[in-house]
């Protein structure tokens, strides 16, 4: 097998980051690592803002990836939460600095991984397992959405246009 590209998938939130490692093969796509970065409620939110901001850094040094994919903001009905995601985000993208950093949407993430943009978790989460060839699906869900990001990137990178990914 080839060893290719690393992309680093981010799933923002204050409370939980999911994040996913997919290495690119010749054969197709290798989860390398997925989790959960958490922060401690108690915590002061700079305290909270600063221990993502390390482990991300982590994540990059570890596994020097091409590219970083994170999750956009979209249309949010609690006004504290999406705050907390939106400086998140800004920490991540801190993180990331020098290197390549791609948004997605969750419906274009959606659409991508499973050729539906209305897809629910439990289909993304059983694509991202199909496509990874995972003995399990990839849980908790955050983390899920940590890999689906990272398969995007390296969708875009390698070319597969999602009309390839719709009937797996």
């Amino acid at each position: 097998m080839s060893v290719g590209p690393i992309a680093i998938g981010l799933d923002p939130g204050l409370a939980t980051t999911g994040y996913g490692v997919v290495q690119l093969r010749r054969d197709g796509w290798e989860a390398i690592a997925g989790g959960v970065i958490e922060t401690e409620k108690g915590l002061p939110r700079t305290a909270r803002l600063a221990d993502i901001y390390r482990e991300v850094r982590a994540l990059i040094a570890t596994y020097q990836p091409i590219g970083v994919a994170i999750e956009e903001i979209y249309l949010a009905r609690n006004a504290r939460t999406a705050m907390g995601t939106a400086e998140t985000r800004g920490v991540i993208l801190l993180a990331a600095h020098g290197t390549p950093v791609r948004g997605y949407t969750p419906l274009q993430v959606k659409k991508r991984i499973t050729g539906y943009g209305r897809a629910n978790k439990g289909q993304v989460q059983a694509t991202v397992q199909q496509l990874l060839s995972l003995s399990q699906l990839p849980k908790p869900d955050d983390m899920a959405d940590g890999l689906a990001l990272a398969l995007c990137y390296l969708f875009d990178l390698s070319g597969v246009k999602q009309e390839e990914r719709v009937y797996l």
